[in-house]
């Protein structure tokens, strides 16, 4: 049976709890003889109660619990017990069916009326539970009205406290939306869609590369990583952990209802009159799935190898390697570290109607015009090493492999730099002389390693300094000595050594914006027979030195004497020699 409590009237209760007035109750009342509707929708409508106030009254006051259907997955069982006229009429939804009693949210559970008509119809014990009237429609919608998922999702979630739903706008594919700027006014777009928007928005307006999205028990947390540092932004709301993850799954094309595994997918949105890609990424975690974003914006892709930055020494390095017929070029890096970008320019200029340029890439982050882009897809056996072996089928002057994993790719790769192709890819190592230990190690013979390799390179990405707010700075002769700077570079007589102050245009971090720096060994003369007898990187380092390469360390303290970045960004992305 239900409870006595369930007997008293709405009116009553909020009279008891001051929430309205006697004659607001009166005017509500009168209005609802003459339309029908429900008392908590015409207080709603007049102002005179939120959805929270009534949510809370019925709930905490009365005894009823509080139930949120937009977290629920409804069992069909259920939905079958109560037809769609009466959940529409009433305002109701079936929630679970344990033994004889049929577990109900309602947006008015003290409505004897429908109590009475469902405990007939049904010969259940109704049991009522109160749920927010908007999550109520949505999910009525959904069941009852033969909307897809992705109406679902849209419509599902009210406005939440943490998310400023009047600056987001709709993102829908680039097929169908004109411009997320001019969306940001459709403030009747339901609030997780806004949300969403809002998150993908401040982060191209942040200038950020990447967008994480992380749960923990009691709250999720949204964090952008500018200038590849993670920064906080404001927390959501920890209920609209589920919906904010199945809309992006399904702009992502993937499948919402799986959480267990991990899933990948693209979208694509416009911002600002351009086209931008994500990348997305979800990893099931114990309070529910983690999502990365990675933002590929064309608009900041920067395709001309001799704009990059590099200083003197790397740039001539790549130039010359980048002009032999066959042989590898391996750049290596941490993840996002700008290998991508670096080895895209090179595909650039090497580009052109003459030669026949194939990649194979996980996945293919942008798109190149006239040159051949070829997917991984795992699941259906196409590695990089089976993509690679048919590509050398293809007749190709240039092959760009988007990572060298494992050692039926490293061997392939190695034969067809051997045999008049071009071969540019990536390792993982933390310096260009570990390209030759850690290709070695992948069971590639040091001969191969020694006639392959033209060119080994590590590359890291510092932050730039900051130029409305940098200062100019002493540094004493004994730090110079401990951090190894041996001297401005050629093109700058006296250093000019800054610091990151902070200021309003760089939101007081010092720095905006983002510079490379690369170490570039070409294959010496000298570095053969190390190679051969397979001799640490050290050593190889030390020669390649010898030889004229200049290191990170130098080249990032050549940036930070010309004043582009600091010492302590020096510090932070790289190794003393």
């Amino acid at each position: 049976m239900p409870p006595k409590t369930s007997r008293r009237r709405l009116g009553d209760v909020l009279i008891e709890q001051g929430l309205v007035t006697e004659a607001q109750l009166r005017e509500c009342l009168t209005l609802q003889r003459s339309t029908g509707q429900s008392l908590a929708t015409i207080l709603l409508k007049k102002g005179y109660l939120s959805e929270e106030d009534v949510v809370v009254t019925l709930s905490d006051q009365i005894g009823i619990p509080y139930f949120r259907v937009s977290s629920y997955r409804i069992p069909k069982e259920a939905l079958s017990e109560v037809p769609e006229s009466l959940a529409r009429q009433y305002q109701m939804l079936p929630v679970s069916v344990t033994g004889d009693v049929l577990t109900l949210a309602m947006a008015d559970p003290l409505n004897i009326m429908a109590l009475d008509d469902l405990r007939m119809l049904t010969s259940y014990e109704i049991e009522p539970v109160v749920a927010l009237a908007s999550e109520l429609a949505a999910a009525i919608e959904f069941h009852y009205g033969g909307k897809t998922s992705r109406d679902l999702y849209n419509e599902l979630i009210g406005d939440n406290d943490g998310a400023d739903s009047d600056n987001v706008s709709v993102v829908e594919d680039a097929s169908d939306v004109d411009d997320i700027t001019t969306l940001r006014a459709e403030a009747d777009e339901a609030p997780v869609i806004r949300l969403v928007n809002l998150i993908l928005s401040n982060a191209l307006e942040k200038e950020a590369s990447d967008i994480h999205i992380e749960p923990f028990e009691r709250n999720l947390r949204v964090r952008y990583r500018v200038d590849g540092v993670l920064e906080a932004a404001k927390d959501p709301p920890k209920t609209v952990q589920a919906a904010l993850t199945s809309r992006l799954k399904i702009m992502s094309n993937l499948d919402i209802s799986e959480h267990r595994v991990p899933q990948d997918g693209r979208f694509r949105i416009k911002y600002k009159g351009r086209e931008v890609d994500f990348r997305i990424s979800f990893l099931p975690t114990y309070y529910g799935e983690k999502v990365v974003m990675r933002i590929l914006d064309k608009a900041n892709l920067t395709l001309e190898l001799d704009k990059l930055g590099f200083e003197n020494q790397p740039m001539q390095a790549f130039n010359e390697a980048l002009r032999l017929p066959f042989g590898m070029v391996l750049l290596t890096g941490p993840t996002g570290s700008g290998k991508t970008t670096t080895l895209y320019s090179a595909l650039h200029k090497l580009n052109d109607p003459g030669a026949n340029i194939v990649t194979v890439e996980d996945p293919v982050e942008y798109e190149l015009f006239g040159i051949n882009q070829v997917p991984v897809r795992a699941e259906i056996g196409l590695s990089f090493a089976a993509a690679l072996r048919s590509i050398l089928r293809q007749d190709p002057d240039i092959v760009m492999v988007g990572e060298i994993r494992d050692e039926e790719t490293a061997d392939i790769a190695v034969k067809a730099a051997l045999t008049g192709h071009l071969v540019l890819s990536t390792l993982h190592t933390n310096d260009a002389a570990s390209v030759f230990t850690r290709l070695t190690d992948m069971g590639v013979e040091p001969f191969l390693v020694q006639s392959s390799v033209v060119l080994a390179a590590a590359q890291r990405l510092a932050r730039r300094a900051c130029p409305s707010c940098r200062q100019p700075i002493r540094v004493p002769q004994e730090v110079l000595d401990r951090i190894q700077f041996h001297g401005p570079p050629e093109d700058c007589q006296t250093p000019t050594f800054v610091r990151a102050r902070g200021c309003g245009k760089c939101g007081d971090l010092g720095y905006k914006g983002r510079l490379a720096v690369i170490e570039a060994m070409l294959n010496y003369p000298q570095l053969q027979d190390l190679i051969m007898s397979r001799a640490p990187s050290m050593d190889v380092k030390r020669t390649a030195i010898a030889c004229g390469m200049h290191t990170l360390r130098q080249n990032a303290l050549a940036k930070a004497a010309r004043g582009l970045t600091t010492i302590e960004e020096v510090l932070r992305i790289s190794a003393n020699d």
